[in-house]
């Protein structure tokens, strides 16, 4: 146990794990062999275990949320099922938001062990239908079906369906399925037809019909800055990309970005398919909205032990350091402004004690001067802004060995026994109420 830490769960608290790579040269395959992907989507899926798992299926149901004792709605929507969406209620909506527009609303929390055991079964599903299986999230999958590009639509329907089926029987989930000649399109066509749909775009005929029409920020990678960019040069749709060319986003991102986001708009990418085990995010973040908002330091100073803990935790699975910071205060006002507060650590590490230590000195005095000027704080947040992964002993600074080997002997009983298992003191003192996750 000293030597070896054991399995990090680089997941947990996260709601979704974003790996963006179908850009990066490193990720798509060299040879340009046609290639066949499907993707699967656990449609609305912490929403769609909480009602199976507590038979209200039918019923409108919010995880992310709860009422207090006189019925209030606090907290914020995580998900959804499909009966709440149809009163207009969306993932990041406050609870009560939501109750505005549905009153008969069903709250869970996020329960994510259970999440995690029925992803995993998901994929053994998965793994007994193709080789090369990807888990781009807890409810989101790609399979590489190349090795059955020779066969026709009719053969993809029915693997597809007999797929569904079975995760179904195994699960009793619904999911949708895409499957198109390139990873950003069979993405793309799961979210065509939702919930428990089935959409194949093998041929560019089928592309034109289907997924052409979409607009270009529905496509990973480009968000609503890019796509205010792209509107502003006239193009909105998959279609106006690749009826214009590569030429418009070369101007706007770069020769070299430009081109690889073009060819992913057009469906042109090759990416691999594996397992993402090795990927490593280019920043660590943790985000916190509290339940309720607070005039407390001291409560908001053990949520910053709590989010230091998190972070510090995830650099330590992904092998990596950081010496640089942001750290971000969200204010209960109208408008749910904040203020970022840039800190460093003397030098490389990702050890608690360090990190905690220039936080503290940086954040806490800012909290103190917005409580005193009237704000009540609602969240707290934290990321790295450089990840190191060189390794390399640095001239004036070098972590205690001693501090090192207690963070790797805590990290061994926590990834054993369970992330609460050893905790600091300090980090109880925090903003009281529930949260999205049962177990934070």
């Amino acid at each position: 146990m000293k030597n070896d830490p054991g399995s990090y769960d680089l997941t947990r608290n996260v709601h979704r794990i974003t790996l963006y790579n179908t850009i990066a040269a490193s990720q798509r395959h060299i040879r340009k062999k046609p290639r066949i992907y499907l993707h699967l989507d656990m449609n609305c899926f912490y929403a769609q275990v909480e009602q199976v798992s507590y038979d209200l299926q039918g019923l409108p149901l919010v995880v992310g949320g709860w009422r207090k004792p006189n019925g209030t709605a606090r907290g914020i929507v995580a998900t959804s099922s499909y009966e709440a969406r149809k009163f207009g209620v969306k993932t990041g909506m406050s609870a009560f938001e939501a109750v505005q527009l549905c009153p008969y609303l069903v709250f869970m929390q996020v329960h994510y062990d259970k999440y995690q055991a029925i992803s995993r079964q998901i994929r053994g599903v998965l793994d007994r239908y193709a080789a090369d299986v990807e888990s781009y999230s807890m409810d989101e999958y790609f399979m590489d079906l190349t090795f059955m590009a020779s066969t026709k639509e009719a053969s993809f329907k029915d693997f597809a369906t007999r797929l569904k089926q079975e995760i179904y029987k195994e699960t009793a989930l619904f999911c949708s399925v895409g499957i198109a000649r390139s990873k950003t399109y069979a993405k793309l066509a799961s979210d065509l037809v939702k919930p428990n749909g089935l959409t194949i775009v093998l041929d560019e005929e089928a592309e034109k019909k289907m997924i052409w029409p979409l607009k270009l920020d529905e496509v990973w990678g480009i968000g609503s800055r890019r796509y205010a960019r792209l509107s502003q040069a006239g193009l909105h749709t998959i279609r106006d990309a690749i009826t214009n060319g590569r030429s418009v986003f070369q101007k706007l991102f770069g020769a070299y970005f430009g081109s690889m986001l073009h060819e992913t708009v057009c469906g042109l990418d090759r990416a691999v398919v594996e397992d993402p085990a090795e990927h490593v995010p280019q920043e660590v973040t943790y985000m916190h909205t509290f339940s309720d908002w607070t005039k407390n330091a001291e409560e908001v100073k053990g949520e910053v032990v709590k989010a230091v803990r998190q972070l510090c935790y995830r650099m330590r699975g992904y092998k990596r350091r950081a010496k640089k910071y942001s750290a971000y205060l969200r204010f209960q006002d109208e408008s749910w402004r904040g203020v970022r507060i840039l800190f460093a650590t003397p030098g490389l590490t990702n050890l608690d004690e360090y990190v905690l230590k220039a936080g503290l000195a940086s954040v806490m005095p800012v909290v103190a001067y917005y409580l005193a000027n009237g704000h009540r704080i609602r969240g707290f947040g934290v990321h790295t802004l450089e990840l190191d992964a060189s390794g390399q002993i640095e001239l004036f600074f070098r972590e205690d060995e001693k501090m090192r080997s207690l963070f790797r002997a805590r990290d061994a009983v926590n990834n054993r026994y369970g992330f609460e298992s050893l905790v600091v003191a300090s980090s109880f003192e925090d903003v009281k109420g529930k949260t999205h996750f049962l177990d934070r």
